[in-house]
Order: C-alpha cells, then sequence, then structure tokens
C-alpha cells in the first residue's frame, strides 16, 4: 500500500507533540468546509437508499446525468484497471501515485510521462490518465486541449481518464458537463472543495456501460446514509459554493504571497494548495514539524505541499515558523 499525506497521527507519535496543537497544512482540503448541520436520527437507524436526491443533486452540480456515486474517487481509480485487458497506460508525473499504482497493480504497462511528452507517445497510448488540475503542481489543461486528446485514443479505442479532484473553483474548466462520449471517464469528488474527506464520496461519469460495471463491483450500499443525506445538502448548497470559490482563490493568492516572502515562491498550485520545488524540501519539513506544522513532502522532484490556514490564528502560526527557517537555510 503506498504512503500518503494526511499521517498526523505519525507525526504526533514522531514528534511527541499533542494533536490540538499542530497545524495540518498537509491534506489540500477546504480547512473551512460546508458546514454541517444537526443530522436526522434516521441517518444512523436506517440502511441507504438508493434512490435518495444524492444522484439527482450531483447531476444537477456536476452538469451530467450520466454518472453514479462511489465510496470516495478512490474506488473508481482502484477498479477501473480492472476493466481492461493488459493495455499501455501514460500517467503524467509527479501526480497522484494511486493512479499508476492502481493500473500497475492490475498488470498494465505503466509509463510515467512529463506533460510535454503527451503528443509524442500518444499513439502508442491506450489510456492516458490526467489529472486536472495536477496534484501537486497545478498544471491546468484545456477543454480544447484534452478533447483532442480524446479523439486521438477513440481511433484505437482508448480511453482518456480525467481525475478533477481540484477543478471545482474552475467549473468552467470541467468536462464534467459535457455529452458523455466512449473513452471518457471522469472522476470528481467531494471531499477536497467541500471539505468533506471523511464523508467518503467521489463521482464517475462515464458510459452506461462503465458504470454499470463499477456498480456491480461497488455492490450494495457502497456510501453510508450520513455520508448521502450530507453530501446531497452541500451540492444544493449553491450560495456556499459562490462564496466559497470567492474564498479559496483569495486565499490561495494569500498562501503564494507569504511562502514568496521567506523565498519559497511557489513552483505551481491550485486554490486549495501551493506546490514548491525546493533542493532542501526534506530540511524545510523537518524543521516545520518540529514546531507542530506539518506539510505534504514530495522526493520527486525534492518539493513541499501547503494546504490552507483554517483561520488567522493559523496564518499567523505559518508565518511565525515560516520566520524560523531562515535559521535553517
Amino acid at each position: 500500500m503506498l504512503e500518503h499525506g494526511g499521517k498526523l497521527n505519525h507525526y504526533i507519535k514522531k514528534y511527541g507533540i499533542a494533536h490540538q496543537h499542530w497545524l495540518d497544512l498537509s491534506t489540500g482540503i477546504n480547512p473551512n468546509g460546508w458546514p454541517i448541520p444537526a443530522l436526522p436520527e434516521s441517518v444512523w437507524t436506517r440502511l441507504p437508499e438508493q434512490d435518495d436526491d444524492l444522484l439527482n443533486s450531483a447531476a444537477v452540480y456536476y452538469g451530467n446525468p450520466s454518472l453514479i456515486a462511489l465510496p470516495g474517487s478512490q474506488a473508481a481509480i482502484q477498479y477501473l484497471p480492472q476493466l481492461r485487458g493488459p493495455c499501455r497506460v501514460k500517467v503524467i508525473a509527479p501526480c497522484y501515485a494511486e493512479h499508476a499504482y492502481s493500473w500497475q497493480k492490475a498488470g498494465h504497462d505503466v509509463q510515467a510521462i512529463a506533460h510535454e511528452d503527451i503528443d509524442a507517445v500518444l499513439q502508442d497510448t491506450d489510456v492516458l490518465i490526467i489529472i486536472n488540475p495536477t496534484n501537486p503542481s497545478g498544471r491546468q489543461y484545456s477543454k480544447e486541449q484534452l478533447l483532442k486528446w480524446h479523439q486521438q485514443l477513440q481511433q484505437g479505442d482508448g480511453w482518456l481518464v480525467i481525475d478533477e479532484a481540484f477543478i471545482d473553483t474552475t467549473p468552467e474548466k470541467s468536462l464534467s458537463s459535457l455529452p458523455v462520449m466512449p473513452g471518457l471517464l471522469i472522476l470528481r469528488s467531494i471531499g477536497k472543495f467541500f471539505g468533506l474527506a471523511g464523508c467518503r464520496v467521489g463521482f464517475l461519469i462515464a458510459e452506461k456501460t462503465i458504470l454499470d460495471k463499477v456498480e456491480e463491483h461497488l455492490g450494495p450500499w457502497p456510501i453510508a446514509t450520513a455520508s448521502r443525506y450530507i453530501c446531497t445538502q452541500a451540492l444544493k448548497d449553491r450560495q456556499w459554493q459562490q462564496c466559497t470559490i470567492e474564498q479559496l482563490q483569495n486565499q490561495s493568492q494569500r498562501l503564494a504571497q507569504l511562502l514568496s516572502i521567506y523565498n519559497l515562491s511557489p513552483t505551481g498550485g491550485t486554490d486549495l494548495f501551493q506546490w514548491v520545488t525546493h533542493p532542501a524540501a526534506s530540511v524545510i519539513h523537518q524543521h516545520l514539524a518540529k514546531q507542530a506544522v506539518l506539510t505534504r513532502l514530495f522526493s520527486s522532484p525534492a518539493s513541499l505541499r501547503f494546504g490552507l490556514p483554517a483561520n488567522e490564528q493559523q496564518w499567523q502560526r505559518l508565518e511565525k515558523a515560516l520566520q524560523s527557517l531562515r535559521e535553517v537555510l
């Protein structure tokens, strides 16, 4: 099993610092997520109803009725490779490692490539996996470019798999609302923008034949009743969504400016995180962790991902920790 960020308990034990003292910026999740109201007692006493309003709410939000709900988009990442025989898969690097890992585990020929090499290798590709915007680099792809690659892949019955986990603040760049096309598979997540990672809910938008196979694999009740109820309400809350888009965009710009002041100018990022490549990334990560500020460390390339602080007190803590970096850099 791959290592992931968000392992706060590991660092609590490693540094002997109690949970309440940590500023966890490692996850890239909205720290001020959708406000969960009091829940009806029935969400704990009844099995999930598959014909509730979750799919209808998601269809309106994503602009597409051809979708299914997943126990996190991770469920589709793990199962989609089993729907094709051994084939040639290209994954843009660096990116969320579970994509390559899942296809490799299923016996496919997986190659990590640079963004600049896509056109050169596409004729030798059966499945192209794009994260838009990319985690952790924040690279964004235009609709026109993605559809061009999809058209080329379709000439050989290929797939374009697009993970749009971080696209909610720029919905105009999403392909989710386009009519369903053969070989176009889109993953969406509730966890990042809505800040509801603990609900473990995501969606797959694709042709019905693919949706049916994934749904059969998931079996009955893959998503808890409470998660279905919460996510349905969040997807309907247009006022919160619009306000949050603006807030996240402003906060991300503030984070980029703060990091730049302390010679950590971001290499890239999204409205939910900033990504800094730095030869001393490991040293910086450790120094911040000793002050109970947790970032996400990457080894290839050596880099750090900084999520957004939740409030002014956390912003001040981060700035104080960044100031202390002058002692080690």
